[in-house]
């Protein structure tokens, strides 16, 4: 070989030099270069409030199912409102009287019709100066109306006022009803002198008049 000539194979030192520079610039690039920011995880969706443990309580027709009542047909009827018919509670072939009738309503429970009204004899009326509907009253004096036990109207009896007296009740006592009633001697003038008349009382399975 001629001395001077250039040797084959020298500029493979070389390339391998500038591929190793290159990529060490590559390298670094990607080192400085700003990486992405990761994204941020979804916030997690709040608990659900964790409810207090409840006893199961069977529902009514569940409960009726599990436990059945057994009722007897007496009970049943003991359970419906008690009638009011007299034929309910007066057995046939029985006449009692008024008092006895409005006894056994209300033992039943009875409390309309005939049992809306004391047994007679209970709560008896008061007696005194029967007052005629077109007598005018003067001032002191007041009409009572009555009924007797079986629901018959009895005609207005003569009180005093508790209110406002006359002067014919001065100094007397006026608390209790029975103490309200105005004697003949001390009736307005031209009131006739004539007591109330109680009607009898009325016959069962008859109405009041």
């Amino acid at each position: 070989m001629a001395a001077g000539a250039p040797q084959s194979g020298g500029w493979q030192p070389a390339v391998a030099y500038l591929l190793l520079a290159l990529g060490l610039v590559l390298v670094a690039i990607w080192l400085l270069w700003p990486q992405p920011e990761p994204e941020a995880a979804p916030a997690a969706a709040p608990a659900a409030p964790v409810l207090a443990a409840r006893p199961l309580v069977p529902a009514p027709a569940a409960s009726a199912a599990l436990n059945p009542v057994h009722t007897h047909p007496g009970e049943l009827a003991a359970s419906e409102p008690p009638s009011d018919d007299l034929a309910a509670h007066v057995p046939p072939g029985q006449a009692p009287s008024m008092k006895e009738v409005i006894e056994r309503l209300h033992q039943a429970g009875v409390h309309t019709g005939l049992g809306a009204f004391n047994p007679p004899g209970t709560r008896p009326p008061l007696v005194g100066l029967a007052v005629p509907e077109d007598f005018v009253l003067p001032p002191g004096y007041v009409r009572h109306h009555q009924a007797t036990d079986d629901g018959q109207r009895i005609e207005a009896v003569l009180m005093f006022d508790p209110e406002h007296p006359p002067p014919a009740a001065a100094g007397r006592s006026l608390a209790t009803a029975q103490d309200r009633l105005v004697p003949p001697e001390l009736a307005p003038p031209g009131l006739p002198p004539r007591r109330i008349v109680i009607p009898p009382p009325i016959e069962p399975g008859r109405a009041a008049p």
